[in-house]
């Protein structure tokens, strides 16, 4: 099937979708946005992406991209990432996602009660915090920047108050400068579910 434009299945909140839009508003990509009712997924997604997790973003020429990193690198056809950059992203998606999800859903996982898993999430803020200046790879947002934020932003959120009283002044500040800027409030439109029939919701640049 030949489309006008690319097709992105999301989920707002969904970190995972949230760096897949942050690189494809970053680079000016037009697409057709689909919000995801993830406890009723479209049968149009089920039959492109069956994994059903999102994103999933259908091109053009009818190839699919089913993860997140994946339509990073097409949507900003990035060079090789430095090795630091892709050893960061790595860490943030095995060793920090599994202590965040323990540390935001106490109780989820009764197998490892007692395991502190904010204090493990810690250990890659500190990392994180040393290596900032301002960005993860210097002066500008960068691909490495926009993968990551995502989960920090969902770990800070989980007990602001506690977060807010630590010293990452470098994590921090990046934080905020990354929620109060333009491109996180275009990522972050509210839209109601898609079903087939809707009106398409075109973003163009």
């Amino acid at each position: 099937m030949s489309l006008t434009f690319p097709i992105l299945y999301s989920f707002r909140r969904c970190p995972y979708a949230m760096r897949a839009r942050l690189a494809l508003y970053s680079a000016q990509v037009g697409h057709e946005h689909r919000e995801v009712d993830l406890k009723n997924k479209p049968a149009e997604m089920l039959a492109i992406s069956p994994k059903g997790t999102v994103p999933v973003l259908h091109l053009a020429d009818g190839t699919i991209l089913e993860q997140s990193l994946d339509i990073m690198n097409w949507a900003l056809n990035k060079p090789p990432l430095p090795s630091e950059g892709t050893l960061l992203i790595a860490e943030n998606d095995t060793v920090f996602k599994q202590a965040l999800d323990r540390y935001k859903y106490p109780g989820r996982y009764p197998e490892e009660v007692g395991i502190n898993y904010r204090a493990q999430g810690e250990l890659f803020l500190k990392k994180l915090e040393i290596r900032l200046n301002p960005f993860l790879s210097g002066n500008t947002l960068t691909f490495t920047d926009m993968a990551i934020f995502p989960f920090i932003r969902q770990f800070a959120m989980v007990d602001p108050e506690w977060f807010e009283a630590q010293p990452y002044p470098s994590l921090k500040l990046w934080l905020n400068s990354l929620t109060s800027g333009a491109l996180f409030e275009q990522i972050m439109q509210t839209y109601l579910s898609w079903a087939p029939g809707d009106d398409p919701v075109l973003i163009a640049f």
